[in-house]
C-alpha cells in the first residue's frame, strides 16, 4: 500500500473506533482506548513472563497442585489489597488517583484521576479485583521460575492475611463483649 492508502485506511479505522465507542458508551464517559492499552500491556507482560519461563527451560506442571492454588489465592488476595488499598502504598497510586477518605482498617478510598491515561491506570491501581489478575500472573510465573523464593514470599503474604483475619475477628469479639 502507498502512503495515501494507508492514511485513508487509518482514517476509516479511527472513525469506526470512535463510532463504536460512542455507541457502546451510551452517553457515558468510558475510556475504551485506555482499557485497550491496558489489555495490550497485560498481554505483553504475560508474554514476557512466558518467554522467560520458556528460556529457563522449566517444564510446566501437568496441572496445578491444589495447595499451590490455595496459597496463590490467599497471597494474591493479600498482595492485591496491599497494592490497591493500603495507606502505606498510596504513594504508588497517587500519580493516578485522588484521595477520598479512609475505607476500612488501614485502607483508603481513592478515585481515579479523570485524565484519559491516568484514569485507566487509576482504575486498575485502586481495584483489588483488577490488581489480582496482574498479581496472580506474577506469582504464577514466579512459581515457575523461582519456586522456593516465591512460595516463601507467598507464605508470608498468607500469614499476613491470616493475621489480618485474626485482628478483625478479635476486634469484633471485643466490640461484641464490651459494647465498645
Amino acid at each position: 500500500m502507498d502512503t495515501a492508502t494507508d492514511s485513508r485506511f487509518a482514517g476509516r479505522l479511527h472513525r469506526l473506533l470512535q463510532r463504536t465507542g460512542r455507541s457502546y458508551s451510551a452517553g457515558n464517559d468510558r475510556p475504551l482506548g485506555g482499557y485497550l492499552a491496558a489489555m495490550t500491556g497485560f498481554a505483553a507482560y504475560t508474554a514476557a513472563w512466558a518467554t522467560a519461563v520458556r528460556l529457563r527451560g522449566r517444564p510446566l506442571p501437568d496441572r496445578p497442585e491444589p495447595w499451590d492454588v490455595v496459597l496463590t489465592s490467599v497471597a494474591t488476595f493479600r498482595l492485591s489489597r496491599l497494592l490497591s488499598k493500603a495507606s502505606v502504598t498510596s504513594p504508588l497510586r497517587a500519580p493516578f488517583t485522588r484521595y477520598v477518605g479512609p475505607q476500612g482498617p488501614a485502607e483508603l478510598h481513592e478515585e481515579a484521576q479523570p485524565e484519559d491515561g491516568k484514569r485507566t491506570v487509576g482504575e486498575l491501581a485502586t481495584c483489588p479485583f483488577c490488581m489480582s489478575v496482574w498479581v496472580a500472573s506474577t506469582l504464577t510465573a514466579g512459581q515457575l521460575l523461582w519456586p522456593r523464593a516465591t512460595r516463601t514470599a507467598m507464605g508470608a503474604l498468607a500469614a499476613v492475611a491470616g493475621a489480618d483475619t485474626l485482628q478483625l475477628a478479635y476486634s469484633a469479639l471485643v466490640e461484641k463483649t464490651t459494647g465498645e
